[in-house]
This record gives structure tokens, sequence and C-alpha cells, in this order.
């Protein structure tokens, strides 16, 4: 299919990235996943192994190496759709949350390599293939990024406030290209890695619910397509209205 549309999304094998795959699927897009798994054997998806690229996104030098792996994938070189869902939050020996005083120094390294400086390796290194399909990027940053969050760490709260900051700077950087920028930032949502007590959090939430995961897919997919078209550089919050 020459014409079929590819997006490259990290973070795709659970939770919002796992629906997303399924409403771009869907709608007959190529989807080039990246994971630092390899691609599992029962994965369900045609092609999947083909368009799998194994990278531990916390480690700079793999992410670098990989834009050329991906680059060899786009038969077409063109790249309609970026989208950074892949995200790291480490937890205390008890699964608890870590601030900024009990982080370690290496975790917030790992963190930000993650969660921030991969968007901007792999935005800048894709940078000729997503101008040539005049396309979009996504970066999911989180309700944590805006507030301090019960759950969601420091190191991870903190990279997600950065990178809505990046969402802007690359809206203004990358639109002179065609390339349209935004930013997701989603709420509670029902995953698989739902913290304990996150269920008791939507008593207070206006719609009284936890997001589910195609609800966020769905916002993704319109900021992906031409019904977006004049939008960039914003960041729209998926929440049900827990952040009013």
């Amino acid at each position: 299919m020459p014409d079929r549309k590819t997006l490259l999304l990290t973070g795709a094998s659970r939770g919002i990235g796992h629906a997303t795959v399924k409403r771009f699927a869907s709608a007959g897009w190529r989807v080039i996943t990246c994971s630092r798994h390899p691609f599992p054997e029962d994965c369900p998806w045609e092609m999947g192994e083909e368009d799998h690229i194994q990278l531990d996104l916390a480690d700079p030098q793999s992410t670098m190496d990989a834009v050329e792996q991906i680059r060899s994938r786009l038969t077409n070189g063109r790249l309609e759709a970026l989208v950074n869902n892949a995200g790291i939050s480490p937890k205390g020996p008890q699964g608890e949350r870590l601030n900024t005083l009990t982080t370690d120094l290496r975790d917030w390294g790992k963190v930000f390599h993650v969660n921030f400086f991969a968007p901007v390796v792999l935005a800048r290194g894709l940078r000729a293939e997503l101008a040539a399909a005049q396309g979009a990027i996504v970066n999911v940053t989180s309700i944590a990024g805006a507030r301090v969050h019960p759950f969601a760490g420091a190191a991870y709260a903190t990279s997600k406030a950065a990178l809505a900051g990046l969402t802007r700077e690359m809206a203004h950087d990358f639109g002179p290209l065609g390339v349209r920028v935004n930013a997701i930032a989603p709420g509670e949502i029902e995953t698989a890695i739902l913290s304990p007590g996150t269920e008791k959090m939507a008593e207070t939430i206006p719609l009284r619910r936890l997001g589910k995961p195609e609800e966020v897919a769905r916002t993704i997919y319109y900021l992906c397509t031409a019904e977006s078209s004049y939008v960039t550089g914003v960041e729209i919050e998926i929440n049900g209205g827990q952040h009013v």
C-alpha cells in the first residue's frame, strides 16, 4: 500500500500506547513501535515484527542509533506521525511515591532520558521525513506536569512539565517545515498500572469516573489527522475535569 500512512509510536505495549496502536491500525495506518523489549511472538498485529524496533530510550546512544534503523523502515521517506508516549516513573521499595528528596540522582537521569530527551532525539532525527509528509508530533505529558500528584513521582512530574514546554518550542521550530506539534495531558486513565487508591480519586473528578485508554487514543488520532490541520503548540487535557 504505497499511500499508507505511517505512525511511529513509543511505549506501545500497554495502556494508552496499546489503545493508540488499535486506533491507528483500524484506520489503515502502518504502526511502527519502539520498545526495550523484543517483539512478543504472541502479538496479534499483522507485520508486527517487521514494524517493531527494540530500543532502550533510557540510553541516549541507543536512541540516536535507532533513528537510522527507523529511517530504513520508511520505504517512501515519509513519516506522517510521531507519538512520544513512553514514560517511566520509578517507585520506592514499597511502591511509594518518590519525591525530590528520595529520588536517586541516577533515576532522575533515566527518567529524563526516556520522558524528555528521547522525544527530542526522535523528532530531530526524523524531521526530514516528518516534513516530507507534512506530519504531526504528539507528546504525551500528564496532569502531574501541572500539579503535585499523589502517586506520580517528582522526577516523572517535572519531566512531563518540561515536555509540555518542549512542545511549545517544537511547535515554533517545526511549524515552518509544515509539521504540527501538540501534547495531550491525560489524568487518571484505566490501565493495568494504576496505583492503589486511584479508583477512589474518581469520586472527586467532575465526570465521576476514570478515563479509558481509547478515549485518549482518539484524541491522539485527531491531532495526527487533517481534522486538526491548524492546531499546533497546544496541550489538550484529558482528565474528566480533574483540573477544574
